[in-house]
């Protein structure tokens, strides 16, 4: 009996990477990056292997070969640069050399002195055999130099770079190997990595006390979004909200009749998603927002809360998409104990759910439309996860730049999972992880492989849902901390704009995390020129961000070691340009703190130096480091220390102390 020809292949592809669940979800990356792909790739025996890197752009575009080389160790690595955002594939195929090993063996045999005879026979016949593959006129040039070897001048041909090239161009493939499925690759534009997002509720923008915001209020102010260095203006819902059951101050069940409810309540008789509330503008607003805020630097990220008020009109319109209770009530959102009486859910698993998902997916499209190219979305954890699969990338389809940000305070692993499905981004547990060690260990997580292939972190020290109580009690210290942590240790940050920069830490009562008079349910007027603002400190630290090139390329933090229970020290480095950044934060801010750190020589590329500069990011001054010999000290007035490390060709004659 015959065996199957696969059984003939003696070559073997045992790992591949980057890949994310062996192929089943793409790995991501951003426009411009070096993509590496290696794969350990073995065979029996002692044979000289030939692989190669297949690469196409989309999913019908003519792939591209490269030569892999191998590392030692039967790793084998080639990369290529992705110069496009939207889908790539790429698959390995390896095969057993014979040209290549033949050559190898000619090489011993004749510094050994050998009689080389049989084997220029041999290696005649290898490339003969290449002839059968190759059109009529190269394959008569490689008969040619197949005939050559046999000849006295067979040193010049094995020379040859032409017959190299042929033999490799037409050798017999048919018992390659090759990596059947290939894999994604999902190419991003560059704000997917690296983005400083700021949370507005539009209504509170208006310069007239208790008057209603608009769009064009918050157009006209957004100078000072911008001098703080934010490239990303968050729009709460814009939406109509709806009057039955809308939520008094302070969440309350007994809404008067200039209660403005929460618009997260998506839906009036003044229309749905697709609607802007009257109060707010026309959609000649919307885009006059949209192109001051581009004037500025700033792109506009849309509220898509999937979620309806009981006045939504497709409530009246579509019954059959809504849940309802076993008296056929609709049933309104909850989680236990929190109860939504202004929101009703959807029924995913109702009978008309493609019509459903083709209406939401409208629904962001709609705004796609309108210019909209990021969307942060509410609770994609409590819908299905095939819809999300399904809307993302019927989204990226024709509009392969839109970005999305998953508002997942859920598991882990749920978290994750909407992460492999194509979010952009992810709200993450950083908010509590306060502790030195959780939030080191949290830090190394989130931002190395294999979560970081599929994973992007937003830090958020507050949401208009979460006022941590560390900020509740820690006072001025402690914003300063959460700030620095949130925007210097990742690519993306975010704040709940004024109600963090202004300070605002009271809770609604013991033991919550809800604000005491939420803008989440009435219009604030916020002091945007208090003294006491934080807005100079936000500005510095995006600009960290922006001029040193180990944050703004996004290199991974690399936790330092510091004799001290509540600092935690972490560098970013960026080895092609030799930027260092050394950030130190005192987790109990209100207490001094002095300690003395000890920095990770081989991985900061510092081992042959003994003094640094330090450049004080913060305050401007400068110090000279003995690098086995650093202090640093915070205090409440600095709890947040930040530096760029400078190598010291010259020993200084006094250390100094930070």
């Amino acid at each position: 009996m015959e065996l199957p020809n696969q059984l003939r292949r003696r070559v073997v592809i045992d790992r591949v990477g980057p890949e994310v669940d062996g192929g089943r979800f793409a790995v991501k990356r951003i426009r411009g990056d070096e993509v590496v792909v290696d794969a350990d790739i073995i065979c029996d025996g002692h044979e000289e292997l030939d692989c190669r890197l297949h690469v196409r752009h989309g999913e019908t575009g003519q792939w591209t070969v490269t030569p892999m080389v191998c590392e030692g160790n039967d790793l084998w690595k080639a990369s290529f640069i992705a110069d496009r955002i939207g889908l790539w594939q790429f698959f390995l195929t390896a095969r057993i050399d014979s040209f290549a090993t033949w050559l190898r063996d000619l090489g011993r045999r004749e510094q050994a002195g050998d009689d080389l005879q049989v084997d220029l026979i041999a290696g005649s016949q290898i490339v003969a055999a290449a002839a059968h593959s190759a059109p009529a006129a190269i394959a008569a040039e490689i008969e040619q130099l197949a005939f050559k070897l046999r000849s006295p001048g067979w040193r010049d041909v094995v020379r040859s770079d032409r017959l190299r090239e042929l033999v490799s161009l037409y050798s017999d493939r048919r018992d390659e190997t090759r990596l059947e499925q290939p894999r994604p690759i999902w190419v991003d534009r560059a704000r997917a990595r690296f983005s400083s997002w700021y949370e507005v509720f539009p209504r509170s923008w208006s310069r007239v006390a208790g008057d209603h915001g608009t769009l064009s209020d918050l157009a006209d102010r957004l100078d000072s979004i911008r001098w703080m260095g934010f490239d990303v203006l968050y729009l709460t819902p814009i939406h109509p909200i709806g009057t039955a059951f809308r939520k008094g101050r302070n969440n309350r069940l007994d809404a008067g009749p200039d209660d403005v409810g929460s618009p997260w309540g998506v839906g009036s008789p003044d229309g749905g998603h697709t609607a802007i509330h009257p109060q707010l503008g026309t959609f000649d607003d919307f885009e006059r927002l949209r192109q001051r805020a581009e004037t500025l630097g700033i792109e506009l990220a849309l509220d898509f809360a999937v979620q309806c008020s009981p006045d939504h009109p497709w409530v009246s319109e579509h019954p059959e998409w809504f849940r309802h209770r076993a008296d056929g009530t609709i049933q309104y959102a909850e989680n236990p104990p929190k109860k939504y009486q202004d929101i009703v859910p959807f029924d995913f698993q109702c009978e008309q759910w493609r019509q459903l998902w083709e209406a939401l997916g409208a629904t962001v499209r709609f705004w796609v439309e309108k210019g909209v190219r990021i969307f942060r979305v509410d609770n994609p954890h409590t819908k299905p996860f095939a819809f999300w699969e399904w809307l993302i990338a019927d989204i990226h389809r024709t509009h392969p730049d839109v970005l999305f940000l998953a508002e997942a305070f859920t598991r882990p692993k749920t978290m994750y999972r909407l992460g492999k499905l194509g979010f952009t981004q992810s709200y993450t547990y950083f908010t509590w992880r306060t502790e030195k060690r959780e939030t080191a260990a949290y830090l190394s997580e989130v931002t190395t492989p294999p979560i970081a292939d599929f994973f992007r972190p937003n830090f958020w020290p507050n949401t208009p849902d979460i006022l941590h109580e560390t900020l509740q009690h820690g006072g001025r210290p402690m914003f300063l901390v959460r700030l620095a942590l949130a925007a210097l240790s990742v690519g993306n940050w975010g704040i709940y704009g004024p109600a963090m920069e202004l300070l605002e830490a009271t809770p609604r009562e013991p033991g919550s995390e809800e604000y005491l008079d939420s803008e989440k349910y009435e219009i604030k007027r916020w002091n945007l020129e208090s003294p006491d603002s934080l807005a100079p400190f936000i500005r510095c630290l995006n600009e960290i961000r922006r001029t040193e090139p180990s944050l703004a390329r996004v290199r991974p933090p690399l936790i330092q070691e510091i004799d001290d229970p509540y600092l935690v020290a972490w560098c970013r480095h960026d080895p092609l340009s030799g930027n260092r950044v050394l950030v130190v934060v005192n987790m109990q801010p209100n207490e001094p703190r002095k300690a003395r750190l000890m920095l990770d020589r081989r991985a900061l590329g510092l081992e042959a130096v003994e003094w640094l500069t330090a450049h004080d990011l913060l305050d401007e001054t400068e110090q000279a480091w003995p690098i086995d010999a650093i202090t640093i000290t915070c205090t409440p007035e600095e709890p947040v220390r930040v530096f760029r490390l400078e190598p010291q060709a010259i020993t200084p004659p006094e250390a100094e102390s930070a």
